[in-house]
């Protein structure tokens, strides 16, 4: 009498088996039982919840994702989808095999997750099973549009101040903010009479911005704050802080006239120069001797002063010839191929042409101007 081995085969093809449970006829298994009567012994998603909570606020469209964050997702997307699995306990005592979602009604506050996992049962048997995860969307405003909605949602304002009768800078300013993206963070930005004001939820997004000024334009600034509420119970403060940043009043092509002692002090400069750049210093030009110099925002503060006139002030000049003096070795300043004069529109009746020293390439020399606006067609 010859005995069969379980699983053997005769020919080259496996045997079938009858199952321990229910006598169906199947392929060797080492617990020796179909897939039916494996399921109704086993559950392989015992201790993984079926439903969950989600919260949803819907005047900004974001879910929370605990503890605090909220996280901007779209329907059926990737990131919603990361968002329901981290909610789900237990996977981690299975394999997950695939996730997605089961379609349902936009209207109904119920989104479905199909899951499939594997786990290892009955002496190394791998059961794998399909089922789905409920989330019930319930409505629940954030802490910023709560504040918005009781019209205090700022917590740190900005306040961006020059005292000048025109808007160069700040236009200059304007370009800088947008091309660096340093505005996206502002809940609101509002135009003041002598500069702008940036809203923040959060001081240091306003930190942020205080500190780029610093690295574009030569300003300075001052802190205060405000309390607002405080729990004497959990020793916690709510305050309202504000940063005053004061930018030069000085803008480029203005003419400039400097104290004696700081003109002294920049290498015996003349007091009368123009302005010629605004960047983190001021960049300025003695017209007489064609020195360039830069004065930091320090400086300035230590020894302030204002200026003689703006670019609305001056008249162009269109330059006619030029005769090269002094010495050809500087090069402390720049082409000119335009001069800008100071007369005032008052003096009308003085002559149209002039002569005057200018720079060219560094070099000083004799330049014989015509006003543009009286020049002949």
């Amino acid at each position: 009498m010859e005995y069969m081995v379980p699983g053997s085969s005769v020919n080259g093809e496996t045997q079938a088996i009858l199952c321990c449970q229910c006598g169906t006829l199947i392929e060797p298994n080492p617990a020796n039982t179909c897939v039916a009567c494996l399921r109704t012994q086993v559950d392989v998603t015992e201790g993984i919840p079926k439903q969950y909570n989600m919260y949803f606020c819907k005047f900004c469209e974001r879910y929370l994702q605990p503890p605090s964050t909220w996280v901007s997702c779209a329907l059926e997307s990737r990131e919603l989808l990361a968002l329901c699995l981290k909610k789900v306990k237990g996977l981690g005592k299975v394999k997950l095999v695939d996730a997605g979602f089961v379609w349902t009604e936009p209207h109904s506050k119920r989104i479905k997750v199909k899951l499939t996992v594997q786990k290892e049962v009955l002496g190394s048997t791998i059961l794998q099973q399909v089922f789905v995860v409920e989330y019930i969307v319930h409505y629940q405003m954030c802490d910023e549009c709560r504040r918005h909605d009781a019209q205090d949602f700022w917590r740190a304002v900005v306040q961006v101040r020059q005292k000048t009768s025109h808007k160069k800078t700040f236009l200059y300013l304007e370009q800088l903010i947008l091309k660096h993206r340093t505005h996206t963070n502002a809940l609101r930005i509002k135009e003041c009479a002598e500069g702008i004001d940036f809203y923040y939820a959060q001081k240091q997004d306003a930190r942020k911005l205080v500190d780029f000024l610093n690295t574009v334009v030569p300003c300075r600034y001052k802190t205060s704050q405000e309390l607002i509420s405080h729990d004497i119970h959990n020793n916690t403060f709510n305050y309202k802080h504000t940063f005053s940043v004061e930018i030069v009043p000085v803008c480029k092509d203005d003419v400039l006239c400097l104290p004696l002692k700081l003109s002294r002090s920049l290498g015996n400069l003349r007091q009368v120069v123009v302005c010629t750049r605004v960047t983190t210093a001021l960049q300025l030009v003695d017209p007489f001797t064609a020195q360039v110099t830069e004065l930091s925002s320090g400086g300035y503060w230590r020894s302030p002063f204002a200026s003689l006139c703006d670019h609305r002030d001056l008249r162009e000049f269109y330059v006619v010839q030029i005769e090269p003096v002094g010495d050809p070795k500087r090069n402390d300043a720049t082409t000119t191929t335009k001069s800008k004069s100071g007369r005032h529109s008052n003096n009308s009746s003085s002559s149209a042409s002039a002569g005057g020293n200018t720079a060219q390439k560094g070099v000083l020399a004799d330049a014989w101007v015509v006003l543009c606006s009286e020049l002949g067609g």
